[in-house]
């Protein structure tokens, strides 16, 4: 390439650098200026509002890092729709509106005969015509949590584990004792097989019930009728607070029952949810996605609800909790020595009553020694001679029963 067609070529490079660079200097100038304007228009704000009479700024808490507005126990409050549940009802705008839900039961439409559709329609729209205020009809979807009922399957199985181990044990004594015939032992291990079989059917439900539980897909809807009462409705200047609220609830169960009532009539039951129900049908609609994994139970008793109340101190909890186990501990220390002291007893009267003939011939022969003067001394020896005789005949007795026991044992086994 030609050394003049080089230098052309750098010649224009800087004249683009140098055009580049005067750009971005007037661009820093122009900056510059609309920032010490913006600075001297704030000083003579500032200057503006000493002059004159102060203007309160909303306070605002600083943090330790960081300064924002404090999200406190009534900022949530004011975020929810409602103000408190009280006497199965939700209590609105304060207290100016009064809420009750009806629990409906669904019937399947479809697996009715013509007639039976034809009632509940007739019935469906005798239930609306009945109507004489407004209600609203909310449907809830929730994804089943199995949770409660997989807890209660594991409390009846260990019961009734319990009730076989004992069994379990029962059934070993009376093989070791061998005072029990055939028939009795055969009838036991009968019983024995059922508790067996129950145990293991339950643990098969457990273990089906969890499967289950770890499908997501398994939904379940439920179907509501909110009743609304407004305080406006009555001469609310007469009464008080307590007094509304009564009123509020006369009216609200009054309209409730007549539509349960109006409900019979088309197939569908229905029912007033009470407190809790209600509590935990908020908790569903605001808490969908948690309400999957974690139940309302679970969700009071590990105490997420202190997020939005005063929680409780920690040494009480500690020394509630102290107590509780301090309960419990001597519950089974209590337990284990009335158990040590049947135990004892048991064994006591288990061995008397295998040496009961042996204790009676040696009390025998004591009562003859202690009145040989009264009966004579020949005859003394002579009746203990024959109560030996009548033992060691019994003793002969019972080494040819244990024999034969030992062999129908074996037999069995």
């Amino acid at each position: 390439m030609d050394e003049s067609v080089i230098s052309q070529m750098l010649g224009i490079l800087l004249g683009v650098l140098f055009g580049i660079l005067i750009i971005l200097i007037l661009v820093y100038v122009i900056l510059r200026f609309r920032f010490n304007k913006r600075a001297k228009n704030k000083n003579d704000e500032e200057e503006i509002n000493v002059d004159s009479e102060p203007i309160e700024k909303p306070k605002v808490k600083k943090n330790n890092e960081q300064q924002g507005v404090q999200y406190t126990k009534q900022s949530i409050f004011d975020f929810m729709e409602f103000d408190t549940i009280e006497d199965n009802m939700i209590i609105q705008k304060e207290l100016k509106k009064y809420i009750m839900i009806i629990e409906c039961q669904g019937i399947n439409y479809d697996l009715m005969s013509q007639m039976e559709k034809v009632s509940v329609e007739e019935g469906f729209q005798q239930f609306l015509n009945t109507l004489r205020h407004p209600i609203q009809i909310y449907i809830q979807t929730r994804t089943i949590n199995l949770e409660d009922n997989i807890n209660r399957y594991r409390d009846k199985i260990k019961e009734i584990e319990q009730k076989y181990n004992k069994m379990l044990y029962e059934y070993r004594r009376m093989q070791e004792v061998g005072a029990y015939s055939q028939d009795e032992l055969r009838k036991y291990f009968y019983e024995l097989t059922k508790q067996k079989n129950l145990l293991d059917y339950g643990k098969d439900i457990v273990a089906n019930t969890e499967k289950m539980s770890l499908n997501k897909n398994i939904l379940n809807k439920k179907y509501y009728v909110v009743v609304s009462y407004y305080v406006e409705e009555s001469n609310s200047d007469k009464y008080d607070k307590e007094e509304i609220r009564n009123i509020a609830f006369s009216e609200l169960y009054t309209k409730s029952q007549a539509l349960i009532r109006s409900l019979s009539a088309c197939s569908v039951s229905g029912k007033i949810l009470d407190s809790k129900e209600l509590v935990e049908l908020l908790y569903m609609a605001y808490n969908r996605d948690d309400a999957e994994v974690y139940g309302l139970n679970t969700v009071l008793d590990a105490q997420y609800d202190s997020l939005y109340s005063t929680s409780q101190d920690v040494f009480e909890k500690k020394l509630r909790y102290l107590d509780k186990i301090i309960q419990e501990k001597a519950s089974e220390k209590a337990n284990e020595a009335v158990e040590k002291a049947k135990s004892k007893a048991q064994e006591a009267a288990e061995s008397r009553e295998e040496n009961m003939d042996e204790l009676i011939n040696n009390l025998a022969q004591l009562i003859i020694k202690e009145n040989r003067q009264y009966i004579g001394a020949d005859v003394a020896e002579q009746a203990i001679r024959e109560i030996e005789k009548k033992e060691e005949k019994e003793n002969v007795e019972q080494e040819e029963n244990k024999r034969t026991r030992r062999g129908r044992k074996k037999k069995v086994e």
